[in-house]
This record gives C-alpha cells, sequence and structure tokens, in this order.
C-alpha cells in the first residue's frame, strides 16, 4: 500500500528524471513508469539482492532503457553518486530509528525497518538530490510528521501534507509529505485520503482508483 501511494504521489512530467532512495526491488520506480511513460528513473539501494531483483523487474517490465539501479547506500551522500541532481526525489525510508522501540524485525527485513542512520540522513540524501524548486516526496508514520516537517524544513518549503487514514472516523497512521527545495508558499494541510469505508468493499473508490493507476495523488 505505501509503495502503491508513493508512486501515486510523484505526478512526474515526461523529460523528468525521478531519484528514489531505498528503492527495494523497484515496486514503486516500475508503478512510476507505467504510470508516467517518458520519465527517467533512478533508484539507490544498498542491498546487493534487492538491487540486482529491481534490475530484473525493469527488464521484466521493459524499461530497462529509463530505469537505472545503482547499489549504494544513502549514507554515503548523494554526492557519491556522481549524478546531476533530479527533479524528483522520492522515498518510503525506514519507519524506526532505534530497534528498541518495537519486536526486533527478521532480519532479512531489518533494513526496511530500521533506519540505521536516523531519519536525518534520509531526508539529507533527498533535499541533496533535487534541484532548487524540485520536488521531495515521502511517505511515512504519521506521527514522525514533525520530524519531517523540522528535518526537511532547514532547505525545504512550499509544504503539502496529505494524511492517510484507514477509515474516515480514525486518526491517520500515514502522512505523505510533499516539498519544495527552496519553496516559500505557505504549508497546504490537504483532504485526506481514506482508505476503506464500511460498505464491505475493499477500498473506498478514491483509494481503489489509485490502486488501479486510474488516478493520482495530486499536489
Amino acid at each position: 500500500m505505501d509503495a502503491a501511494l508513493l508512486a501515486a504521489a510523484a505526478p512526474a512530467r515526461p523529460g523528468e528524471r525521478v531519484l528514489e532512495a531505498g528503492c527495494g526491488v523497484g515496486g514503486v520506480l516500475t508503478q512510476i513508469a507505467a504510470r508516467r511513460p517518458g520519465v527517467s528513473l533512478t533508484g539507490v539501494e544498498r542491498y546487493p539482492v534487492a538491487a540486482g531483483l529491481a534490475v530484473e523487474n525493469a527488464a521484466l517490465n521493459g524499461i530497462s532503457d529509463r530505469m537505472e539501479v545503482l547499489n549504494a547506500d544513502i549514507a554515503g551522500g548523494f554526492a557519491a553518486l556522481d549524478r546531476p541532481r533530479f527533479d524528483w526525489a522520492i522515498s518510503n525510508p525506514p519507519f524506526f530509528d532505534d530497534e528498541t522501540t518495537l519486536r526486533a524485525p527478521a532480519s532479512a527485513k531489518r533494513g526496511a525497518w530500521i533506519a540505521d542512520d536516523g531519519l536525518a540522513v534520509w531526508t539529507r540524501f533527498l533535499t541533496d538530490g533535487v534541484r532548487d524548486g524540485g520536488r521531495i516526496v515521502v511517505i511515512h508514520r504519521a506521527d514522525r510528521l514533525a520530524d519531517l516537517l523540522a528535518l526537511l524544513g532547514e532547505r525545504c518549503g512550499s509544504f503539502a501534507i496529505r494524511p492517510v487514514q484507514p477509515y474516515a472516523d480514525q486518526p491517520a497512521k500515514r502522512v505523505l509529505v510533499h516539498a519544495i527545495r527552496s519553496g516559500k508558499a505557505p504549508l497546504r494541510l490537504l483532504p485526506a485520503l481514506v482508505l476503506h469505508d464500511r460498505s464491505g468493499a475493499k477500498h473506498t473508490s478514491e483509494a481503489e482508483a489509485i490502486l488501479r493507476g486510474e488516478a493520482d495523488l495530486g499536489w
């Protein structure tokens, strides 16, 4: 679900370049490729097996000519990639900085849950990775919103925040945060995306359209 929402929240235009920090096996990038013809994609993934699978997934989906996967650690910084800055930088960072705050995840999933160097390393990589006026999109736990705004706010502005709620009468568990490097516009709190209702359908009609690639989460 998080990967699908992140892909829907990056409406890049033909000719633009999108960078994903922590791309895993390429789930987000392949979805963006399907949604956005003419967009160039670069993923950064520190685990060699996952990076290799992302390369295979690009080939299976016929997008190897516009999807690049770099086996690198974001802790090394964006400059180490030796790439020009991007139009978009997106990420679904690990949700926790301290593994004592939750039951220890399986070793194979630890990297997806624990940010060894903290959330600041991820936000720094994203802000370094986009040009002035470039866009950053992050999906994260709702209770980390203040941290995201503080960290991204060091060099970004023009924030737009979209809460993601399980049901209309329940608090948001996720937030999608959009920021512009060097942006100066006031913060906007957008209508929440509600995933489920009480009708018995799997998803609300809005969520279903997004998950099927029939709608985007625009800003």
